[in-house]
């Protein structure tokens, strides 16, 4: 385990370190932190557990600098044992309350208040994806006619959300047909997971009436598609690349383009908050640099949670540099989840 690696002095220097490098993104000195922090030792015994920190991976020096800054393996340490998470100020409360509580109760609106909310108060790039449909119980499926062979089903899950999709139909159908088919459908399917209707549709139907045959064929055909999060578009919202682009970081005009492409590509946004739904119920994830499978985030770290809409749930994030001030981001991002489920599980009436 990486906290057994360290005694308390080295832990206490390598905290110096960390908090000095994200306060002023410039490498840090022996001389810096025996003048800084009253450690109540010389710089060159500071300079000896720098050395030693050093050599055990968990800082690094950039070229010829004398000074240190943080490796991967240091930040993860910092994190996990090291940091002590911020209290939010009541002012930093009170401007997310009042803004999520001004807010008309709409998912698209309110994920696009969090994700503003979220880049404002750190400066990083805010990403917050809808709600997954997966674990969604089926509350109501309804059909409408839009032409003779086009009908347009539009599927409630009990949690409120909404989802519509438009089906060809390889034949006429009547409008007493689409009325049996829909009640069937309920029937068969109400109560259930989008997860569960996908591995069973197919046996659930397999014994029908010659009259609801063609209908019922275009859903076996198509229940991938419509009881799935099949289009990627519309899932993702991200702020903030305004301010993020203005760190130290970006001086660099190779890792300025880096963001950019970064933000263009939400695929990549996507996979990595997708994995965040690895961690532990209630808890913040955190991945570090190299701790990112794609190459393109390896010089960021991504923090965040899971946010509750009745059954399914949806992801809010940060996305910054490694020298993120992790202990404040880590608390905005806590209190924005469990904020944002409140509101969209108890809507405040108006």
């Amino acid at each position: 385990m990486l906290n057994e690696e360290l005694n308390d002095r080295e832990k206490n220097i390598l905290r110096h370190i960390i908090q000095e490098f994200i306060s002023t993104a410039a490498p840090v000195g022996s001389r810096n932190i025996a003048k800084n922090y009253n450690l109540n030792i010389s710089p060159a015994t500071v300079r000896n557990i720098m050395a030693d920190l050093e050599e055990s991976g968990f800082i690094d020096h950039p070229h010829t600098s004398a000074g240190r800054i943080p490796t991967d393996k240091g930040y993860r340490l910092y994190v996990d044992f090291l940091m002590n998470v911020q209290e939010l100020r009541k002012s930093e409360k009170g401007i997310i309350n009042r803004n999520i509580e001004e807010t008309v109760v709409e998912t698209d609106e309110l994920l696009q208040t969090a994700s503003i909310l979220l880049s404002n108060i750190t400066h990083q790039l805010a990403c917050v994806s809808y709600p997954k449909l997966d674990t969604g119980y089926l509350e109501k499926l309804q059909i409408v006619s839009l032409s003779s062979t086009r009908i347009l089903v539009i599927i409630t899950i009990k949690s409120g959300l909404v989802k519509t999709i438009t089906l060809e139909l390889s034949s006429d159908i009547k409008p007493t047909q689409i009325e049996s088919v829909q009640i069937l459908l309920n029937e068969k399917l109400c109560g259930l997971t989008f997860k569960e209707i996908r591995a069973t549709f197919r046996e659930r139907f397999k014994d029908i009436e010659e009259d609801h045959k063609a209908i019922i064929r275009v859903f076996v055909d198509s229940v991938d598609k419509i009881f799935k999060d099949t289009n990627k578009s519309n899932k993702l919202v991200i702020k903030g690349a305004k301010d993020f682009v203005k760190q130290p970081e970006f001086e660099d005009p190779n890792k300025f383009q880096s963001i950019i492409e970064l933000i263009e590509d939400e695929d990549i946004i996507i996979n990595i908050m997708e994995k965040s739904t690895d961690a532990a119920p209630d808890q913040v994830f955190i991945s570090i640099g190299s701790e990112n499978e794609k190459e393109e985030l390896s010089e960021y770290s991504f923090v965040s949670k899971d946010y509750k809409l009745g059954d399914v749930s949806g992801t809010l994030g940060i996305i910054g540099p490694k020298r993120m001030d992790y202990s404040k981001v880590v608390a905005i991002v806590d209190y924005m989840a469990k904020i944002l489920s409140e509101v969209i599980t108890n809507p405040i009436q108006k």
